[in-house]
């Protein structure tokens, strides 16, 4: 693999955070979703879900 000199500019114009901020809004916007389809699960009165695996749930 070549290394590549880059200039002062292009130093400048490095954002060295970026990709943590966008890992971290996506796991947050993860995080929010999950909780609520777990949220209307247990609220929902009666219903079924299958999730990969094969796994079936039926509550009433």
């Amino acid at each position: 693999m070549n290394k590549i000199l880059l200039t002062e500019e292009e130093l400048q114009n490095h954002y060295v955070g970026a990709a943590i901020t966008l890992t971290t809004v996506m796991a947050v916007i993860a995080s929010a979703l999950m909780a609520v389809v777990i949220y209307k699960l247990f609220i929902s009165n009666k219903g079924t879900t299958t999730v990969p695996g094969g796994w079936k749930f039926t509550w009433n």
